[in-house]
């Protein structure tokens, strides 16, 4: 429907780490950043938009870090995208036809929202639609079936290693 940040995908990530922690630990925002390949400056500005959005919860201290506010049944793809790239519509109808060379004189003609805003409106409701029926338990299911046994491993090692 739009292009998204790239934050998202980083929180998408990190959402997905997250879940696999057990529930009385969490994992330091560096941590995240490194298992990600990004830098930590830039994550820790989207895992703050998590936190503000109650996807994640971080705990402050030396032992602290991050980890998910709510089951991964309960966190939607839809909570992450909108945490990082705001809840506004993607499209901004600018009312470009009461411009045009042959607009209308009759102000009772643009008491209806326009037609091209009610439509790109609509396919943007199926797109918030679709990231809200999925979560970040299907994410964990789709990982069990398509993240290799060697990657697994190395990600759970690194977890191990990691999370306080």
């Amino acid at each position: 429907m739009r292009r998204m940040s790239d934050g998202v995908e980083a929180a998408l990530h990190c959402a997905l780490v997250l879940s696999g922690l057990p529930e009385d630990k969490v994992l330091a925002g560096k941590h995240l950043a490194e298992l990600h390949g990004v830098s930590e400056s830039y994550l820790l500005k989207h895992l703050r938009a998590l936190t503000a959005a109650d996807v994640i919860i971080a705990i402050p201290g030396p032992r602290g870090g991050y980890r998910l506010a709510h089951i991964p049944q309960q966190i939607t793809l839809l909570d992450i995208v909108e945490a990082i790239d705001g809840k506004e519509p993607a499209f901004i109808c600018r009312e470009i036809r009461r411009r045009a060379p042959g607009k209308s004189q009759d102000p009772c003609n643009y008491k209806r929202d326009c037609f091209i805003k009610s439509r790109m409106l609509a396919a943007e409701q199926l797109w918030r639609d679709a990231l809200r029926s999925q979560t970040v338990a299907d994410l964990m299911q789709d990982g069990e079936q398509q993240i290799s046994p060697s990657s697994k491993l190395l990600v759970s090692d690194y977890l191990s290693l990691h999370a306080r």
